[in-house]
């Protein structure tokens, strides 16, 4: 699995989630992939899931995401990211911290997805 190829896609997807580019978002994923988001929740299973779950959740927001360290990439096909998402929280301009992990298949697509965050990381901004 190529390492650049791995940094590459999963910055992209960061890109993506900024301009809120759903089906983009979608194309990154294999259609037998596995979204937890966050970690502990009941995992989506599949692209229709994972589509409305995108739908449902960053079609409904005006969101903009950057990353916020580098793209961390193992040997074996997986990566490590930290990033935040700017966005409105019941109503409350907030910043969500996150670090997503994800495992790639043979031809570079998504084929499972973590997003560790939780209350603690969310963090309210000056309206």
């Amino acid at each position: 699995m190529d390492a650049q190829l791995i940094r590459r896609r999963m910055a992209r997807y960061v890109e993506l989630v900024d301009a809120g580019d759903i089906d983009g978002i979608l194309s990154l994923y294999a259609d037998d992939a596995v979204v937890e988001d966050p970690v502990g929740a009941k995992p989506l299973v599949g692209i229709e899931a994972i589509a409305r779950f995108y739908h449902e959740g960053l079609g409904r927001a005006e969101a903009s995401a950057q990353l916020t360290g580098p793209v961390r990439v193992t040997g074996n096909g997986c990566g490590a990211m930290p990033f935040r998402v700017d966005l409105n929280w019941n109503g409350a301009p907030c910043s969500l911290h996150v670090i997503d992990v994800m495992e790639f298949d043979e031809q570079g697509r998504i084929r499972s997805m973590k997003a560790y965050w939780g209350d603690l990381n969310v963090e309210r901004r000056p309206e």
